[in-house]
């Protein structure tokens, strides 16, 4: 075979093995699309009548939203420091408890296998019960106040930081791990010495995202009577006081701005 005869042989190749690649790509492309439009159909996305229908009754509630009434924005004060200490207060509990759990549900730093199942099985259900559910348990429990939505958010965020530690932990450079086995440490010493220096900048990016999120979804807790501004916001929407509603709401854009901003800079510091 000549070289010349070599080289279209392999751009026949090549030019073969794009095709399938881009045939499989847009197979897959259009399976994803059929499921989307089958499950915007099924829930009434696509009924252009049924919405368009709806926007004078959005008009007219976005009218008497305006102007927004901030005077009793005094006494919104204390329910947004509550709803800020229960953002941090929930995402440390979350954070202590995911810290030794992620070790347990990571393949390779969990003892034995049903140990490693449990953790992860726990996780799961951890992950699977909505915050609000976990709110109205909590509240039922132990009474009114940002307690319960303390309880609530940092158990319901042990699911999903727990799960994001773990696979960080899976996912660390093993070389150092076998140098540190290989010159004779102890399991305790090996996860100190080779995994936690690995993880630490991802468990603290984490921790600060999941922060910013508990941020927003304490807001939604007072709904359930967990304190918090959102109790503000739901005595507001019972008695149809639109315009104080959307002074409360543009206090809370302001604050997860703010949030927003504040994790942004945290996540820098810890890079």
């Amino acid at each position: 075979m000549t070289d010349a005869t070599a080289i279209a042989f392999t751009k026949a190749q090549v030019l073969d093995a794009y095709g399938k690649s881009w045939k499989r790509q847009a197979i897959q492309i259009a399976v994803v699309a059929v499921i989307v439009l089958t499950a915007a159909w099924y829930v009434g996305l696509l009924d252009v009548g049924t919405l368009v229908n709806g926007i004078p009754a959005i008009l007219t509630l976005a009218g008497e939203s305006m102007p927004p009434d901030f005077t009793n924005a005094q006494s919104w004060v204390k329910p947004l420091v509550d709803t800020l200490a229960m953002s941090v207060a929930g995402t440390a509990v979350a954070v202590l408890l995911s810290f030794p759990l992620a070790f347990l549900a990571a393949r390779n730093t969990a003892p034995h296998p049903t140990i490693f199942h449990a953790a992860r099985t726990l996780l799961n259900a951890l992950r699977s019960v909505p915050e609000l559910i976990m709110g109205i348990i909590f509240v039922a429990a132990v009474g009114f106040g940002a307690l319960p939505g303390v309880l609530a958010l940092g158990l319901h965020s042990v699911g999903m930081v727990g799960k994001f530690f773990a696979e960080a932990i899976e996912h660390v450079d093993e070389a150092p791990v076998e140098a540190a086995r290989a010159a004779g440490a102890t399991p305790l010493q090996v996860l100190f010495h080779a995994v936690l220096p690995q993880v630490l900048p991802q468990f603290a990016d984490v921790s600060i995202y999941r922060w910013e999120y508990n941020f927003r979804a304490s807001t939604v807790m007072g709904m359930v009577g967990a304190g918090g501004i959102g109790f503000e916001l739901m005595g507001s929407l019972r008695i149809m006081q639109y315009q104080e509603v959307s002074a409360i709401l543009l206090v809370i854009l302001v604050m997860v701005t703010i949030v927003d901003g504040l994790s942004g800079h945290l996540r820098k510091k810890f890079k």
